[in-house]
């Protein structure tokens, strides 16, 4: 049981594929947060239950997927793939956290896939001073990368849930919801487990917070454009969103943005260190796990401008060795 205020507890779902990325996270937060801190993770394969085993990494905590998979979960689980059941997943992440620990007041899901430049205070300060009881982030598209239409307003990125009656009823609706529909193309207003987000503000005003501090929250769809219009860089953290090592010797870091040379400093930084993490895994016998890359679907329901828009990427490569 945790009581420390000091203490603040993450979570996040992942499987073995995904371990060193979701490795740079935990340490991530380690080097900001040292001891002060619980990175609870919903292992999505047994494989990655065995690499942690071997690792054996303090402040992480292992959640089992079979733990929070009940009758409702698993029959969703067979309509839909792999990306699409991690979605569904996501919005029981709060309950098997809280449910294991009842000392703790307030979790904050993270994506596997972010990597902390700072602390988080900024962004738990806004949560506090506005008295709500859940903390979601914006896209923040630049307008040249605006799916919002499609993806949504808000990215499931980071999301912090409070311990309350409040924040518990929008979980419980958020979970049904995506048992209920959770795919990974646009249908009636949704869009896997993100698009639902889009309705909380009106539905729950007095509960759900936005960061107002958008460059605290930096991916490739934005990065770029808050430079240009801020004149700097200075985030809480980065979402290495489509980050893949797809073979021993190389990563894709990105693909459809232009990333600015202010924003490619975080590449720069991320490769870095997932180079030591791999080094690290290697020796504890875990070969480097590959994510083979898939040809980018274009989805015949997309508006014909987003799906010209996605005729003009740009893909960046990075070495691993």
């Amino acid at each position: 049981m945790h009581l420390d205020p000091k203490h603040e507890h993450f979570c996040t779902l992942f499987n073995s594929k995904f371990l060193p990325m979701g490795l740079a996270l935990y340490e991530s937060l380690r080097q900001h947060y040292g001891e002060h801190f619980t990175l609870w993770v919903i292992c999505m394969d047994e494989t990655l239950e065995d690499y942690f085993q071997r690792l054996n990494l303090r402040q992480i905590r292992e959640i089992s997927l079979r733990q929070i998979e009940d009758q409702d979960l698993l029959q969703a689980k067979q309509t839909r793939n792999f990306q699409e059941y991690c979605w569904t997943v996501t919005p029981f992440t709060f309950s098997a956290v809280f449910s294991a620990d009842p000392g703790i007041q307030r979790v904050t899901y993270l994506d596997a896939d972010l990597y902390f430049f700072q602390r988080a205070d900024l962004i738990f300060q806004e949560l506090e001073d506005s008295g709500k009881d859940i903390l979601i982030t914006e896209h923040a598209y630049a307008p040249e990368y605006d799916y919002s239409e499609v993806s949504g307003r808000f990215c499931v990125q980071f999301i912090t849930v409070k311990r309350t009656e409040k924040a518990q009823k929008i979980i419980e609706i958020w979970q049904k919801q995506c048992l209920e529909w959770c795919y990974s193309y646009p249908d009636a207003g949704r869009f896997g487990d993100q698009k639902y987000l889009d309705q909380w503000p009106t539905e729950f005003p007095d509960s759900v917070h936005i960061l107002e501090d958008q460059q605290l929250a930096l991916a490739p769809w934005n990065a770029s454009y808050i430079a240009r219009t801020r004149g700097s860089l200075v985030p809480v953290f980065y979402h290495f969103h489509g980050f893949r090592i797809f073979s021993e010797k190389k990563a894709r870091a990105f693909f459809g943005y232009r990333i600015c040379p202010a924003a490619e400093v975080f590449y720069l930084a991320y490769v870095r260190h997932l180079r030591s993490i791999l080094m690290r895994i290697n020796q504890h016998g875990i070969a480097t796990p590959l994510i083979p890359l898939s040809p980018e679907s274009l989805h015949w329901k997309l508006p014909f401008r987003l799906i010209a828009r996605r005729f003009r990427k740009e893909v960046k490569y990075y070495a691993l060795k």
